[in-house]
C-alpha cells in the first residue's frame, strides 16, 4: 500500500472489475485520491471470465466456420479440427494484453491498489488484509457470479458453469446449455462452431427473451439452419449423472442427454458476508438498491455494476463507475438511460439492438401509435458479399422518433453505435435518412431502413 495507515482516502472502491476500476480512472483524473481494492486481478468478470475470453472463443468458432465453408468463396481450404490448447493461449493471450494495460493505466493516475478481500466495516471504513482503509466515500462494486437454480449442484465436471467452460480442456461431443439468455446462445454458438452437438433449454417461449420477439425468432430460424437443437417453453426439473454424461429432465417428463451440462441461468450478485446489511445498506435479493445516481441509502456509500439491478454489461458499469466519480468531484452527471444502452449478444448471428421494443413502446405509447419497419439484409450489397442473413426492424412513435433498433445478422454490434446515437438523439427518420452512408458497406443497411421509413425507399420495395 502505498499511503500510509492513516491516510483518509476520497474514495475507496471495494471491487476492482468494470465499474470499479472505471470509478477509480475518473476519480483520480478529477483529482480524487482513491483505493481500489480487489481480491483477485483488476478487470473483474468481464476481462477475465466473462466479455473478453467469451469473445474470443466466438471468433475462433467463426475461422473454423470460414474454414469448412471456404469453397462457397472459390477458396480451397481443408478443415484439420480444433486445438484446444491453441485456442486457449490465444484467448489468453488478449486477456494478458488488456490486463497489462489496464495495470499500467492504473499505476499512472496513482490509484492505490489493495490486494485481498475487503469486507465493509462501517459507512466510511472496508477491512481487507487486517487493515482498516478508511474513505469518506465508499463505493461497492463487487460485481457478480453465476447462478444455478434449486436443487442444481455446478460440480465443475459435467454440470459446469460458464466459469468453467472457458477453460475446458476439450471440444465436448455433446452439450445441453440450460438457458437461452445471452451467456447460452453464445456458447451454445461456439460449441457449435467448435463441432459440439448442442441443445439448447430455455423455460422461456423464445431464445434471448428480453430482445424483441422478431429478433428472438430470426436467431432461431438462423440456430435451426446451422444445425442447433432448442427446447422452449418448458422449465427444467433434474438433472443426474448417467454413465456417459448427464440427462436432464424437464416439467413435462421430456430428457435430454449429453457429455456436459452448462448452467447458463444467469449471473448474481457478491454481496454475502461482505458487512453490507450490518451498516444499514438497503438491499433486495441480494442486490444494492440505489437511486439513479447509484446512491444507496447510506450517504456515503455508493454502488455500481453487476451487483445493482441494472443492466448486467460491463459497458454499463462503466458508465455507472464514471457518473459515480463525476458526482464525487463536485460535477453534475447525467443518470443513466438503460433503455439507450446497446446491447449485442455475439453468437452467430449476432443479434444487436438499442430502444425499446415493439411490445413495450405499444405499451407506453399505444397500439395506434406505433409504426414498424423491417429491412432485410438480403437486400445489402456487403451482407450478400458475407453471405449473412437477417434484418434491421425499426420502431417509431407514429410521425416522431425512432425508439427502437433490432438488428440480427453477422457483425450487426458493430453498427450499433449509429443506432445509439439514433435513439438517444430522438432522430426523426427523415433526418438520419439525410445522412449517406458509405457503400457497399453492412451500415448503409441501417441508412437504407430508415429511407424506407422515412417513405422514400431506394433498394427495397414499397
Amino acid at each position: 500500500m502505498a499511503n500510509d495507515a492513516s491516510t483518509v482516502f476520497d474514495l475507496v472502491i471495494l471491487g476492482g472489475g468494470s465499474g470499479g476500476y472505471a470509478a477509480a480512472l475518473r476519480g483520480a483524473q478529477l483529482g480524487l485520491n482513491v483505493a481500489l481494492i480487489e481480491k483477485d486481478k483488476l478487470g473483474g468478470t468481464c476481462l477475465h471470465y466473462g466479455c473478453i475470453p467469451t469473445k474470443a472463443l466466438l471468433h475462433a468458432g467463426e475461422i473454423a466456420d470460414q474454414a469448412r465453408e471456404s469453397e462457397q468463396f472459390g477458396v480451397r481450404a481443408t478443415f484439420e479440427g480444433i486445438d484446444v490448447a491453441a485456442v486457449h493461449k490465444y484467448k489468453d493471450d488478449v486477456i494478458s494484453g488488456l490486463y497489462k494495460g489496464l495495470t499500467g493505466l492504473i499505476a499512472s493516475r496513482k490509484i492505490t491498489v489493495i490486494e485481498g478481500t475487503g469486507r465493509l466495516a462501517s459507512p466510511t471504513s472496508v477491512d481487507v488484509n487486517g487493515q482498516r482503509v478508511e474513505g469518506r466515500h465508499i463505493l461497492l462494486a463487487t460485481g457478480s457470479v453465476p447462478k444455478s437454480l434449486p436443487g442444481l449442484q455446478i460440480d465443475g465436471n459435467r454440470i459446469i458453469s460458464s466459469d468453467h467452460a472457458l477453460k475446458l480442456d476439450r471440444v465436448p461431443q455433446s452439450a445441453i446449455v440450460l438457458g437461452g439468455g445471452v451467456i447460452g446462445v453464445e456458447f451454445a454458438s461456439a460449441w457449435k462452431s467448435f463441432g459440439t452437438d448442442v441443445t439448447v433449454i430455455e423455460g422461456m417461449k423464445h431464445l434471448v427473451p428480453v430482445e424483441d420477439e422478431n429478433s428472438s425468432k430470426l436467431l432461431e430460424r438462423a440456430f435451426r439452419k446451422r444445425g442447433i437443437k432448442f427446447n422452449l417453453g418448458t422449465f427444467f426439473q433434474q438433472a443426474e449423472y448417467t454413465e456417459s454424461g448427464v440427462r436432464v429432465t424437464l416439467a413435462d417428463g421430456k430428457t435430454f442427454d449429453a457429455e456436459v451440462l452448462l448452467v447458463a441461468v444467469g449471473r448474481g450478485p457478491v454481496s454475502a458476508g461482505l458487512g453490507y446489511e450490518e451498516q444499514g445498506v438497503a438491499m433486495d435479493r441480494g442486490y444494492v438498491l440505489v437511486d439513479e445516481y447509484m446512491r444507496t441509502n447510506v450517504p456515503t456509500i455508493s454502488a455500481v455494476g453487476d451487483l445493482v439491478p441494472t443492466l448486467q454489461l460491463a459497458h454499463v458499469g462503466f458508465a455507472e463507475g464514471i457518473l459515480v466519480a463525476e458526482r464525487l468531484a463536485g460535477l453534475s452527471p447525467v443518470p443513466v438511460d438503460y433503455d439507450g444502452v446497446p446491447r449485442v449478444t455475439y453468437c452467430h448471428p449476432e443479434v444487436a439492438s438499442v430502444g425499446i421494443t415493439e411490445a413495450k413502446a405499444k405499451e407506453v405509447y399505444g397500439a395506434d401509435k406505433v409504426v414498424t419497419l423491417k429491412y432485410n439484409l438480403g437486400g445489402n450489397g456487403k451482407s450478400k458479399i458475407l453471405k449473412t442473413q437477417g434484418e434491421i426492424k425499426l420502431v417509431q412513435v407514429k410521425d416522431g422518433a425512432v425508439v427502437g433498433v433490432h438488428m440480427v445478422g453477422d457483425r450487426m454490434g458493430e453498427q450499433i453505435g449509429e443506432a445509439q446515437l439514433i435513439y438517444n438523439w430522438e432522430a426523426l427518420p427523415a433526418e438520419v435518412a439525410q445522412l449517406i452512408h458509405a457503400h457497399p458497406t453492412q451500415n448503409e443497411a441501417l441508412g437504407e431502413a430508415h429511407l424506407a421509413l422515412a417513405g422514400k425507399p431506394l433498394h427495397a420495395h414499397d
